[in-house]
């Protein structure tokens, strides 16, 4: 493995036959960060707070997956739930990694809940920020994020869109850190091809049936920004928290899509509570 900033290293492991690039922190109880499906995400970009942080108390393991970031990919992606959830499940068991907590953002906690429904003998815990996985009717917050083309002001209103406090827009560091990974040429092009338009079948794509969910056994917490323009609250996280048996909504005012970064350590502490739970 090779570092990649304090106490994170970054490897690669073959999933079937996608050589997938990961990030990990820390040692302990396994978590699992899934990204989002946002332009320019990765392991590294959408988790470069949480892994040291939540690497202080737990094995925090966060795989590009397949169609983002560095992963290897062959062919054509096709973008649906089970594309990903079984990418997962084949990353937790090539690594030997047993059942483990997921938390996932956006898409990834979709797949971290349809994981959770599919495979529940990997699953022991699930978190949620801003998430999808039920219909809804797509907002045009969202059709802009898949809608993207690579430029430096169009990255600059996409953040502007996830935040809602206005200074992340302002840093050129962050714009630059997701411009820059969303317009290398084979990633801008690969990301272009996933969600074509029109795209509200993509975010139907990403939905799990209500029985599915009525049936989790694993308690999961739903975290969610009211001010997310891209997710909205109501229609997806509240629609989760009533099906769910077991199930805790969290929602923070003066917050956007992008909860793990506008309130990091809020979220850092919410994750290490509810992990820390012994079931």
């Amino acid at each position: 493995m090779t570092a990649v900033g304090p106490g994170t290293n970054a490897g690669w492991v073959v999933v079937g036959e996608t050589r997938t690039r990961y990030l990990e922190a820390g040692s302990g109880r396994p978590i699992v960060l899934l990204h989002g499906s946002g332009p320019g995400v990765s392991g590294l970009v959408n988790w470069r707070l949480a892994l040291p942080a939540l690497g202080e108390r737990f094995r925090v393991l966060a795989p590009d997956l397949v169609g983002f970031g560095e992963t290897e990919v062959r062919g054509q992606v096709e973008a649906r739930l089970d594309t990903w959830v079984g990418h997962v499940a084949g990353f937790i068991e090539a690594l030997a990694l047993g059942r483990v907590d997921l938390v996932g953002n956006s898409m990834g906690g979709a797949v971290a809940l349809g994981l959770a429904a599919r495979r529940p003998q990997l699953v022991r815990r699930v978190v949620t920020m801003g998430t999808v996985g039920v219909p809804f009717p797509i907002t045009e917050g969202l059709d802009r994020v898949w809608g993207y083309r690579p430029s430096l002001e169009a990255m600059r209103a996409l953040i502007g869109l996830f935040t809602y406090d206005p200074s992340f827009a302002r840093d050129e560091e962050l714009v630059r850190l997701r411009f820059e990974a969303s317009a290398h040429p084979v990633a801008s092009e690969r990301y272009a091809s996933l969600f074509p338009a029109p795209r509200q079948r993509w975010v139907d794509a990403l939905a799990l049936a209500d029985g599915e969910l009525a049936e989790l056994r694993q308690p999961v917490l739903l975290i969610h920004g009211l001010e997310d323009r891209v997710i909205p609250w109501r229609a997806t996280s509240l629609r989760i928290a009533r099906l769910v048996p077991d199930a805790r909504l969290c929602l923070f005012p003066r917050c956007g899509h992008w909860v793990q970064i506008e309130r990091a350590d809020e979220f850092h502490g919410l994750v290490r509570w509810f992990c820390s739970e012994a079931r």
